[in-house]
């Protein structure tokens, strides 16, 4: 692999949680949440490592228990990405980070490989991140279900399936918002059953070329980011263009003791 197209994935891993106390060092599988998270992460074919970037001692000690590389970054920092910021001096020469978060531990790989592959397809895009269907109106009014809405990438076809049109592989994101976006003047649940889909559910996951991450600090602040306590508006408010890719199952995040029994229970059954 040429070292411009190397990637490195970063998990930020934090102490703290309101829901679920102390939820990275939960072992009732045997291994910590943060482990499974590492060895999901460690299944992609296009990332050349990972790493842990944690504010806790004990986090560290269990990941370089279990064989992995962990390194301290501060309590404050007030996002997964503002802790990947911190820690990029000691990340590993790159070109591109993924940020994985530390409570998915049921990702695919195949999905981080995707994010990695969409920067490979589209150089004027300075992140990736994924996208599923979003068809239940349920998750549509639920703020919990971020909406990403999207416009075909320059030059991928548009979907037509009058005409059986291939829908595009890679998205613009145009915006996202916990508002059902985009607003119907005109509903009917039809519009949920869309090919290509009108709704579309943001996935947690970040492929950042360096480069953005150099200048994250140096980004103007943003209002709508603000208001919709949504970081990628500050991307995109900063002018700098997010693809998305389809995938067909967003991975379940960890953030109750309710999430985690169910994981439990699914780790157990296989």
């Amino acid at each position: 692999m040429n070292p411009s197209q190397t990637a490195v994935i970063v998990i930020p891993a934090r102490l703290s949680s309101q829901r679920l106390p102390r939820k990275m060092l939960l072992a009732e599988t045997g291994r910590t949440l943060i482990e499974h998270t590492w060895r999901a992460a460690k299944a992609s074919r296009r990332a050349v490592d990972v790493l842990v970037a944690t504010d806790s001692d004990e986090i560290a000690a269990a990941v370089r228990a279990f064989g992995g590389a962990a390194v301290l970054t501060s309590p404050e920092a007030p996002s997964g990405t503002a802790r990947i910021v911190e820690a990029l001096p000691r990340i590993p020469e790159a070109s591109v980070i993924v940020n994985v978060q530390g409570d998915e531990p049921e990702l695919a790989a195949s999905a981080i490989d995707r994010a990695i592959e969409l920067l490979d397809r589209c150089p004027e895009a300075g992140v990736a991140t994924l996208v599923t269907p979003l068809r239940g109106r349920d998750d549509l009014a639920d703020p919990a279900a971020v909406k990403a809405v999207l416009t075909p990438w320059r030059g991928e076809p548009a979907a037509d399936d009058a005409i059986g049109a291939a829908v595009p592989d890679a998205w613009r994101a145009v915006y996202f918002s916990r508002a059902p976006v985009p607003a119907a003047r005109d509903w009917s649940d039809s519009l949920l059953a869309a090919k290509p889909p009108l709704y579309w559910q943001h996935v947690g996951l970040y492929a950042y070329r360096r480069s953005v991450l150099e200048e994250w600090n140096d980004l103007a602040d943003s209002r709508l980011a603000a208001l919709e306590s949504l970081e990628q508006l500050r991307v995109i408010e900063a002018g700098i263009p997010i693809v998305a890719g389809a995938i067909d199952h967003a991975a379940r995040g960890i953030d109750t003791p309710k999430d985690y029994a169910a994981f439990v229970a699914r780790y157990r059954a296989t």
